[in-house]
């Protein structure tokens, strides 16, 4: 299941980047229009994608347009001793071939503290890297340079490649499920 909290629209131009723009007009008609493609989807007879659009929430706070799509396969947890934690995965190369890995089995790994706001430990293995400039808080699940799994419980602001988020989550129940050193962490598919 995966689920994406939505601020503005990327869409490509002709040049091939990409272009952010507002979303927050216009709120009712994206509602409406995720409403008739849902309809046109049962009646030609695609449900992955009428059920992927039938998920689809818009709704408007404090002045931004959030949406939530969900669609199966797209949870990890992640548990340490007797806690266990959802994560919602993202939606790039890095977290399918982190799927694949764990589609083989989970993942148990070694992970220390590092600068009072992070545990980080090795996967073993490289994944593809999709870098952007993140500032992280508590819950974000990110790929370091390919081969480290980093749980952050404070903030910090990097070029990293987003794995998901454990959605309301405070720094203080992760300091409480991981503690202060090291920690064996297992990560599973859900």
């Amino acid at each position: 299941m995966f689920i994406a909290t939505l601020a503005g629209c990327r869409n490509k131009t002709a040049g091939g980047s990409e272009q952010i723009t507002d979303t927050n007009a216009g709120i009712s008609e994206d509602a409406e229009t995720v409403t008739e493609q849902d309809t046109q989807n049962q009646e030609t007879g695609d449900p992955e994608t009428a059920s992927e659009e039938s998920a689809r929430a818009v709704s408007e706070t404090d002045g931004t347009v959030s949406g939530t799509v969900q669609m199966e396969g797209n949870i990890m947890k992640i548990t340490a001793g007797d806690t266990a934690f959802t994560v919602t995965l993202a939606d790039n190369s890095s977290v399918d071939a982190l799927k694949e890995l764990l589609a083989e089995g989970s993942l148990t790994i070694d992970m220390s503290d590092y600068g009072n706001m992070e545990k980080v430990g090795s996967i073993g293995t490289s994944l593809p890297r999709n870098d952007e400039q993140i500032t992280t808080g508590a819950g974000d699940v990110i790929l370091y340079q390919g081969s480290s799994l980093v749980i952050y419980y404070d903030t910090n602001s990097w070029n990293f490649t987003r794995i998901g988020k454990i959605e309301g989550v405070t720094k203080e129940e992760l300091l409480d499920a991981f503690g202060s050193g090291s920690v064996t962490v297992t990560f599973t598919l859900e």
